[in-house]
């Protein structure tokens, strides 16, 4: 019973909240809320809203700011005592984030989708993304990562009621009130009240990744179409690793790994990258690379000397600085080699 009244909770609670509905689908049967609400179908997925990258944070009343975090796009869905992890992929990730699940288990609804993003936090409560990758077992891994948490930022449906047509406010007001203050597996990722340029400089020198700006009024709507935008404090982008320099006297054997970006004729050469592994990562990296070894080289104008070629199969998240004048990455530092279930983009050359 007091799953099923999640929703009814939220309405008493919330001056005029009966106005938040989505467009009728089939009248409810249940006689459990008493209440005029209409049912929609609980839907397999939802394509995700996605953020479009900005320099500078947009001005105005209309946007919500929020932490940018460095992890795993994830839709948790519950319906029932059936709880289900689902990546920006589509793949059911449900047995790798057990904490997560636990957390979706216990809240006082019947049904819903929470939109966050799953993340292992460091000392300082940033969002790490290799200890994330580490903990699930690299890419292709098999392992659960125990102390994974979710940053909810939206809620998409709850008991019955698709919430996609509502604007981001009153999801926000239904989240807030589905997950309530807890230090548990799931969390609300906070809203700042703030002017976005100050919010931005804020997260950029406490060395969050960037923040995150959102139109307060909009619905929740798949794809790039600019309702929620991106900045980050440092540049980074998903590149194609295509070859490594080897040594034995480097970390893991690797001096440098070789990147390409979607050029107009194919594959490009941008640089390579040198710095921000560990043994632990720069052994994986080069176990998966010498499974894909190739004789020649798949990119343009990629540098001469001892590289050993690999098929541009693995996907690595690179920081970086900016470009130099010849189209070569600056100041580039490893992260992470990114998950084919995160379905990320190889950056694309303009």
């Amino acid at each position: 019973m007091a799953r099923r009244s999640a929703l009814l909770r939220f309405l008493r609670s919330v001056p005029n909240a009966g106005a938040l509905r989505s467009g009728p689908i089939v009248p409810a049967r249940s006689s459990v809320l008493q209440i005029d609400l209409f049912t929609d179908p609980m839907p397999a997925r939802v394509e995700p809203c996605l953020a479009l990258p900005m320099a500078s944070p947009p001005e105005g009343p209309d946007w919500a700011f929020e932490i940018k975090w460095d992890g795993y796009r994830l839709a948790v869905h519950r319906r029932g005592t059936e709880v289900r992890i689902i990546t920006r992929g589509g793949q059911d990730w449900t047995e790798r984030f057990p904490a997560i699940a636990e957390s979706a288990a216990d809240l006082p609804a019947d049904s819903f989708i929470l939109d966050g993003e799953a993340v292992v936090l460091d000392e300082n409560g940033r969002s790490d993304f290799g200890a994330l990758q580490q903990a699930l077992g690299g890419r292709c891994g098999t392992l659960a990562a125990h102390l994974a948490i979710l940053y909810a930022f939206d809620l998409l449906y709850l008991d019955g009621h698709d919430l996609t047509p509502m604007s981001l406010k009153e999801r926000r007001q239904m989240l807030e009130f589905l997950l309530a203050p807890s230090d548990q597996a799931i969390r609300v990722s906070e809203e700042i009240e703030m002017d976005g340029a100050r919010f931005f400089d804020q997260v950029c020198e406490m060395g969050f990744e960037g923040a995150i700006a959102k139109r307060r009024n909009a619905p929740y709507r798949p794809g790039r179409g600019g309702d929620w935008v991106k900045i980050k404090c440092v540049r980074s982008e998903t590149f194609l690793i295509v070859g490594y320099e080897p040594t034995s006297a480097a970390l893991g054997g690797i001096v440098r790994l070789l990147l390409a970006a979607q050029g107009t004729d194919g594959l490009t050469y941008v640089g390579s990258v040198s710095t921000g592994f560990t043994y632990r990562s720069a052994t994986a990296i080069r176990n998966q690379l010498d499974r894909l070894k190739t004789a020649a080289p798949a990119v343009r104008g990629a540098k001469k000397g001892a590289i050993v070629w690999t098929m541009p199969v693995l996907a690595a998240e690179i920081a970086f600085r900016g470009w130099t004048h010849d189209g070569k990455l600056l100041h580039a530092s490893f992260k992470g080699v990114r998950d084919a279930a995160d379905e990320v983009r190889v950056y694309r050359l303009k």
